[in-house]
């Protein structure tokens, strides 16, 4: 008899948390975090590329992705969700699911963001709200949740429980540092969606790091260089446009791009990165050549451009990989670990040059 009144007393107690109400909150509506462009009129793409010409269909669908964007946002919830509306999910073999199509979420400890939860729904249940933590106390909290790197939507709802408090964050980062990069900058091969190189940087920082990462369409272009000119209230520019081009590209677009760059931002740093060393190089014979030529030429044409203009930098430090060589995906991207180590790697000759220009 007694287990009985146990195993009923234990469903009553299953179905009154499976009827948990929840009120759900657009993103947009709390503060949005991440973003070269703040104004798109689909809060979570990247950028409005109907105002510019000359992007290809691809460059376009890259660009509508929410790589980089975070919400943050304050709840005394026990638990939360997220309720999201996709206009392209992502199922590619690039990334794993939690970064491709899921949710990433981090909470304010002792001063820190430290990870909380990631999630996803399947492609049988992606209009169901993904249940991304559950059993927490009821104390106040900071929130930044990661939107996906590789999927495309068009609304996102967070969710607490009923008659818990859901309120916008503050601002949390300070300053606005811009970077424009390849699939490395993107986010490709990470395993969660907050785990790009200038997620981690902001986390670590401080300082707002904004992603316009293009997987594989980084290649230094004039209409990139035309929209960037027109990104608002950017303090600095951070670049890795060494990763993708050719060495024709580099040597016909490098200067041109700076120009560019620097006739729209006059004054503000242009802090370009050698691109990383990567592991397939280290059998392909014909792959380690282009590498090491793409890297010379890079850092002779960047030297010169040290010398020839204002406010231009070039940082050599990047490194993604281990003494062991066990950071890498595929040959080409890191991983998570790769990421936090290109991160670390950067962080300190990046925030001395900040600080010349009171970025800090």
């Amino acid at each position: 008899m007694n287990k009985l009144i146990v195993t009923g007393l234990a469903l009553l107690l299953a179905l009154a948390v499976s009827a948990q109400e929840y009120r759900y909150v657009e993103a947009s509506e709390l503060t949005l975090t991440g973003q070269v462009f703040p104004d798109t009129p689909n809060p979570y793409h990247r950028m409005d590329t109907a105002r510019y010409k000359g992007f290809t269909a691809e460059e376009v669908r890259l660009l509508l992705e929410s790589a980089g964007t975070a919400v943050a946002f304050r709840t005394d919830s026990p638990s939360i969700r997220v309720l999201p509306v996709y206009v392209r999910p992502y199922f590619g073999g690039g990334t794993t699911g939690f970064a491709g199509r899921g949710f990433d979420l981090y909470i304010k400890k002792d001063g820190k963001w430290l990870w909380a939860a990631s999630g996803l729904q399947n492609d049988h249940a992606l209009d169901k709200p993904v249940k991304l933590i559950q059993d927490m106390d009821s104390s106040m909290k900071e929130c930044l949740l990661y939107l996906p790197v590789r999927s495309e939507v068009s609304s996102v709802k967070v969710g607490v429980e009923e008659g818990r408090v859901l309120e916008p964050l503050p601002q949390p980062f300070r300053h606005r540092v811009a970077v424009f990069g390849s699939s490395f900058t993107h986010g490709a091969s990470t395993s969660k969606a907050g785990m790009a190189y200038p997620s981690i940087l902001t986390r670590e920082t401080g300082i707002q790091f904004l992603n316009l990462g293009v997987s594989g369409r980084c290649r230094l272009q004039d209409y990139f260089a035309a929209a960037l000119a027109d990104a608002p209230d950017v303090d600095a520019f951070l670049f890795d446009t060494f990763s993708n081009p050719s060495l024709d590209e580099i040597r016909e677009r490098l200067f041109p791009f700076i120009e560019a760059m620097q006739a729209a931002h006059p004054g503000k740093p242009l802090i370009f990165q050698q691109t990383i060393y990567r592991e397939r190089r280290n059998f392909n014979r014909k792959a380690d050549a282009f590498e090491k030529e793409r890297i010379q030429l890079a850092a002779s044409l960047m030297k010169e451009a040290c010398r020839k203009y204002k406010d231009v930098y070039y940082i050599t430090t990047t490194n993604a990989t281990s003494e062991d060589h066990y950071t890498s995906v595929d040959g080409t991207h890191p991983g998570d670990y790769g990421y936090t180590l290109w991160a670390r790697s950067i962080k300190k000759p990046l925030l001395k040059i900040l600080k010349k220009y009171g970025i800090r």
